[in-house]
């Protein structure tokens, strides 16, 4: 297996907050989502936009339980094409878009565009496989492009939690990552009105993630900046990584599920294959001698 590991920084909080009635999630994505940018040379906005999505997965996944996984697919009818992430509840994350190659001009508050290369029309969908026989689907239209305020509504719609998400992802001259993390916070039931109230008002007054994480905040500072520290109760914390589980006997299943046909055309045309993964950018070669094998599987 290609297992892709970062050892650093990078972790994430959960917490309980207002006495266990809103549920908390931050997280540090500034080295994931760095090593995202380098194994696919993404440009800054289109960074952004993997960046931001990568980190609400990563949170989602920690929601989960045991081997339960989950897949994140924006498509929007933007430049950048559909991101798409798969995180795990072992903080295993992973993520890419179709075009990373693509950036377009600041916004008018001079920040990264982040809606104009996602889109503004188009469909958010979550896919988690808890290990039964079917998966569990939801799907919203995308409400502004800009992924916190997408994930807040898919939050809302498909899972009926009120929730806020916040994202947020920083970028150097140089294309690098310099800040990247995030939070959800979710009102669980039971939460009063006066605890909804000063949760709102926390949210409007608070400094933006992404500067939040460039000066040096941890996560559950991060939350006791926004919520106030006395309100907010830490119960674990756990490494995040890049880690993809691409290997070569995933793609040679993959070439034999392609069926002889097309297996006796990649031996006689070109004598040999080669398959990339998406997520991570590692390329495996089979040689004619190992279709010719796999060729046989595919027979019997």
């Amino acid at each position: 297996m290609n297992e892709v590991t970062i050892v650093g920084n990078d972790y994430l909080v959960k917490a309980l907050a207002f006495e266990g009635t809103i549920r908390a999630y931050a997280v540090r994505s500034t080295e994931v989502v760095g090593e995202m940018q380098r194994r696919h040379n993404s440009w800054p906005t289109a960074t952004a936009a993997i960046g931001r999505t990568m980190t609400a997965t990563v949170m989602m996944g920690a929601m989960l339980k045991g081997e339960e996984k989950l897949t994140i697919k924006i498509e929007g009818n933007g430049p950048l094409g559909a991101i798409i992430a798969d995180a795990n509840a072992k903080g295993d994350i992973r993520g890419y878009a179709l075009y990373p190659q693509t950036h377009v001009e600041l916004n008018e508050q001079g920040k990264l565009d982040v809606r104009g290369v996602v889109g503004t029309e188009g469909m958010l969908s979550v896919v988690k496989d808890i290990g039964l026989r079917d998966f569990f689907t939801g799907q919203i239209p995308i409400v502004s492009g800009e992924i916190a305020e997408d994930f807040t509504q898919y939050f809302a719609v498909s899972e009926q939690v009120p929730s806020a998400v916040g994202l947020g992802v920083l970028v150097n001259p140089d294309n690098t990552v310099q800040a990247s993390g995030g939070f959800i916070l979710q009102v669980m039931p039971g939460a009063t009105d006066e605890t909804i109230d000063a949760l709102e008002e926390a949210l409007q007054k608070m400094t933006p993630v992404s500067t939040m994480i460039d000066n040096g905040l941890t996560p559950e500072e991060m939350l006791y900046a926004i919520l106030g520290e006395e309100r907010v109760d830490i119960v674990d914390e756990m490494p995040i990584q890049f880690a993809c589980n691409c290997s070569r006997e995933r793609f040679a299943n993959a070439i034999v599920g392609l069926g002889r046909e097309e297996i006796q055309s990649m031996i006689d045309e070109n004598g040999e294959a080669e398959a990339e993964c998406h997520f991570c950018l590692e390329k495996y070669h089979y040689s004619k001698e190992e279709l010719e094998q796999l060729l046989n599987e595919a027979r019997a």
